[in-house]
């Protein structure tokens, strides 16, 4: 029976799950009629989701949003196997959670009988094109309607818009070292700087000093093919720090999410710390994070 299940493909078809979550992203005039409007607390998120951090803030920025304009999209979802009169989340749990901040206390939805295999696929789906989505969770996404659903690079290409190389290309960032995916999805380090250290022996060292030293893709590049010299950079990096040193560096890094870097004074227990940020956003993070807020 599992045989069969994976040999379908997609149940429905890709197509048809795309279609219903494509619609869940149109605009506010495109939106749908509802099916029905249903009270917020019988509706309940997919234990299966497999979504699993939702940014406060955004959280926050959506529910005002709702609390001035309404929910504009409905929530696509199914009856809930376990509970009669209740509601399983296909799609749309941000929406709901932001609501609940709100304190909506009814939701508009689309009722779709889906299967337990189709509502997980309809997640990962979801997920894949969210616009906030880092490089290892999409390509962790497309690894997973393979994996479980027996489709192939150029089915999902061809059924998500994207190039067929542009999946191939990230789901090769997938045999990287943990700790080097870990800087990709913590924006230590771009798609770009990860991708030249794809089959490298030392990737994780490597990684380090891209990270450290805030290095450009094409430095990367270079680094990589001639591991034992460092290529200039706008913030280099001087040479002899003790492994002290070096760790609180790689802490804070991880810590804050960019690059740091401490300089010790030749003589006396000062020195300086820098640090380099890649966009005003981010800088806007620190600051945040700096004043407690």
């Amino acid at each position: 029976m599992a045989e069969k299940q994976k040999s379908r493909g997609l149940g429905r078809g890709l197509s048809a799950l795309m279609a219903d979550v494509s619609q869940d992203q149109t605009t506010a005039e495109q939106a749908r009629r509802p099916d029905m409007m249903v009270p917020i607390e019988k509706i309940r998120p997919n234990p299966d989701q497999p979504r699993r951090h939702f940014d406060d803030t955004a959280l926050e920025e959506l529910a005002a949003s709702i609390r001035e304009k309404g929910v504009i999209q409905p929530l696509i979802v199914r009856r809930d196997p376990s509970r009669e009169g209740h509601f399983e989340i296909v799609a749309g749990e941000r929406r709901w959670r932001a609501s609940q901040i709100a304190k909506l206390h009814e939701l508009p939805v689309l009722i779709r009988e889906y299967s337990d295999t189709e509502v997980l696929e309809v997640a990962i789906i979801e997920n894949i094109q969210r616009a906030d989505l880092n490089a290892i969770d999409e390509a962790a996404g497309y690894k997973q309607l393979m994996d479980r659903f027996g489709h192939t690079q150029e089915q999902l290409a061809s059924a998500l818009g994207k190039s067929r190389s542009h999946i191939a290309n990230l789901m090769r960032l997938l045999s990287l070292p943990e700790d080097v995916q870990d800087m990709l999805t913590a924006g230590q380090l771009t798609a770009g700087h990860a991708r030249t250290l794809v089959g490298n022996e030392q990737a994780s060292s490597l990684a380090r000093q891209i990270m450290l030293k805030g290095m450009s893709v094409r430095d990367a590049e270079a680094l990589v093919r001639k591991p034992g010299k460092t290529p200039n950079t706008k913030t280099p990096r001087k040479s002899g720090k003790d492994a002290d040193t070096l760790q609180i560096e790689s802490e804070l890094s991880a810590t804050l999410k960019m690059p740091v870097s401490i300089d010790h004074d030749a003589q006396g227990e000062s020195g300086r710390v820098t640090l380099r940020y890649r966009d005003l956003e981010q800088l806007d993070d620190l600051l945040r994070l700096l004043s407690g807020n």
